[in-house]
């Protein structure tokens, strides 16, 4: 059984989500502030978190950052704010979905069930042979960590599940909608400017010079492409 971890302030808002959510086979964790939310995080160690942005102690975005900080964990935002600039703020800071209120419950089950399966799959990846010494990037998937000469590179969710498949595809050219569909899932909410984003955040990890880069390569009017010098 899955464990999630929810976040919201709002009593009534918060027991919807937990009956059904449970219903549908998940052990939900409560929590109705930021604080009480970062104490749930660290004992009960969820799958996925759910954290809504409007919360008594806190804004949801800078507990997000915090988390992510220090685990990779799945993290949907709830917020009654549906304005472009949220939504990819909250992605830019290491969100990996947005849901806007209101919404409805199957779409919540739908969009943390996609979470969950691409957060096992990840885990379940064989780790590549190549060694660290031999090529500059190396991805270790079973600790999801990008290494840099043989440094780590801190990375989001979203933005390690689209090295993993520039990684395992090398020279392959992924439009943005391929791009979108292999970190967010075909029915979630996102747009291109998200991947544009990840890709951003992406070049400046990796990159000596992120606006001349030598690994994620853009092919202009169809999308972005990996190669290893």
């Amino acid at each position: 059984m899955n464990k999630l971890l929810l976040i919201e302030d709002d009593q009534s808002i918060s027991d919807m989500i937990a009956i059904y959510l449970s219903e549908e086979n998940y052990e939900v964790c409560r929590a109705y502030d930021g604080a009480q939310g970062l104490e749930l995080f660290a004992s009960c160690e969820p799958d996925c978190i759910i954290l809504d942005i409007m919360l008594p102690d806190t804004n949801g975005i800078q507990l997000c950052k915090e988390i992510r900080s220090v685990s990779n964990v799945p993290i949907m935002i709830i917020s009654a704010k549906n304005e472009v600039s949220e939504r990819v703020n909250a992605l830019t800071i290491g969100a990996d979905d947005y849901l806007c209120k209101p919404f409805s419950m199957r779409e919540l089950a739908a969009r943390t069930g996609a979470l969950l399966r691409r957060s096992a799959l990840t885990m379940k990846h064989p780790t590549p042979t190549d060694s660290p010494e031999v090529k500059p990037i190396h991805l270790d998937m079973d600790k999801r960590c990008i290494y840099l000469n043989n440094h780590p590179v801190d990375t989001t969710y979203s933005e390690f599940e689209m090295m993993r498949n520039f990684w395992l595809y090398p020279g392959k050219v992924f439009s943005r909608e391929e791009l979108l569909n292999k970190i967010r899932g075909i029915d979630s909410f996102v747009t291109e400017r998200s991947v544009d984003v990840h890709i951003t955040n992406l070049r400046k990890k990796i990159e000596e010079d992120p606006k001349e880069p030598k690994f994620i390569k853009t092919v202009w009017g169809v999308g972005y492409k990996f190669e290893m010098p």
